[in-house]
């Protein structure tokens, strides 16, 4: 079963493509994606990697936390499950 990965700290410069191409040498990706700003467009310095399985997610963990990928030391860890929000 995939695991999703929080990839934080990323540069404004790295987009998907460049999460993916960075992430597969730690095992098989299956999406990578970088949260932009919906008004602006700009990434918000934060994105997921979804790979294929538990060992190559934890490898990726061990791999790239607190590696310096574009200039920026990344924060890599499990993705937490998204809470509902409460829109009062």
């Amino acid at each position: 079963m995939a695991k999703k990965l929080y990839i934080g700290n990323l540069s404004y410069e790295t987009n998907a493509d460049r999460l993916k191409e960075v992430f597969s040498e730690a095992g098989a990706v299956e999406t990578a994606s970088v949260i932009t700003d919906k008004f602006s467009g700009r990434s918000r310095g934060f994105g997921f990697v979804e790979m294929t399985n538990d060992e190559d997610a934890q490898k990726a963990i061990d791999m790239f936390n607190e590696k310096e990928i574009d200039g920026r030391k990344l924060i890599v860890n499990e993705a937490k499950p998204m809470t509902p929000r409460d829109n009062n």
